[in-house]
């Protein structure tokens, strides 16, 4: 039985979930699994099955509660949510006056995330190795072709949605990534900072799907075949890097639907032609100094998890 102080401790963590979630790079479910909440997080997301939903119908509402441990759910969503509309406003800022400092903690962030996902891998058979190595063809692919101008397509915001929540209840696998590689992370972080109601309720449709299948299936992907698996996140990880090089000479821009001007076609460049493609500042020194703290950050949350978990003998 929870006291209130533990409820209070697990609101922070839902805190600091959220604030992972944000943040391209770094998962949630690593916060989860690093504060000691993975596997009861994972366990009330199943229970919320046919069999329970029942009990809801017939009226049943405390043994529904109960047996999807809603009090858990609640107090631990409710810090994720409070800290995603929190962040929202400030990552808002970040991409309009840092650009360059702020993708280059990302693309730091992913490249050691990816690093510590296939740490994960035991048995490195031929399989898993091409396994990996067609996550990065076909993540490289997709990042490179996909459009910008179907960002205002509500069917590929429920798919956002879906995809987003399941890989944020992956250690290593960020949701906030994962939208950046369909493009619309910039999107939802707008329409949270907008209040933009109708995207925001496609989104959280997309999030109860995701919870309510998705979550599953990677689970049993997971559990049958993981190294595979593993292997083809962390290849997917690394093929996407490209989206977000901090470094990018804008070919043509768009109009969205609020009128104003927006990227709509770029391409990436170095960091000694940037000022002569765009007249400003390739702010190179800052670039390494905030992928290194990126990679300062996920090495410190590796380190926290083996000494909260250490090796089993």
């Amino acid at each position: 039985m929870r006291k209130l102080k533990d409820y209070i401790l697990l609101f922070l963590k839902g805190l600091a979930m959220g604030g992972a979630d944000v943040v391209p790079g770094v998962s949630g479910g690593t916060i989860a699994f690093i504060s000691g909440i993975y596997e009861e997080l994972i366990n009330s997301l199943k229970s919320i099955n046919l069999e329970n939903l029942k009990l809801l119908i017939s009226g049943q509402f405390k043994a529904f509660w109960t047996a999807i441990n809603g009090n858990f759910l609640l107090v631990l969503f409710s810090g994720i949510l409070i800290s995603i509309k929190s962040l929202a406003s400030l990552m808002v800022y970040l991409m309009d006056q840092y650009p360059i400092e702020l993708w280059s903690f990302f693309w730091g962030l992913i490249v050691i995330s990816s690093v510590v996902v296939l740490r994960q891998i035991k048995n490195w058979q031929a399989s898993v190795m091409v396994i990996g190595l067609v996550g990065v063809l076909i993540a490289f692919v997709i990042t490179s072709l996909s459009p910008a101008e179907t960002s205002d397509n509500l069917f590929m915001v429920l798919i956002s949605g879906i995809l987003g929540i399941s890989a944020m209840i992956l250690p290593g696998i960020s949701g906030a990534f994962i939208l950046l590689i369909l493009g619309k992370y910039r999107m939802i972080i707008n329409a949270l900072n907008e209040m933009d109601l109708l995207i925001i309720g496609v989104f959280l449709v997309g999030c109860i799907i995701g919870i309510l299948s998705l979550v599953r299936l990677i689970a049993w992907l997971l559990n049958k075949y993981h190294d595979h698996a593993v292997s083809l996140l962390a290849g997917f990880m690394m093929g996407s890097l490209n989206k977000i090089w901090p470094w990018k000479e804008i070919i043509e821009f768009r109009v969205n639907r609020h009128g104003e001007q927006v990227p709509l076609i770029d391409r990436n460049i170095f960091p000694t032609e940037y000022y002569e493609f765009t007249g400003n500042d390739p702010h190179i020194i800052q670039a390494i100094l905030f992928a290194a703290f990126g990679f300062f950050i996920v090495v410190a949350i590796e380190k926290i998890a083996l000494r909260m978990n250490p090796p089993k003998s």
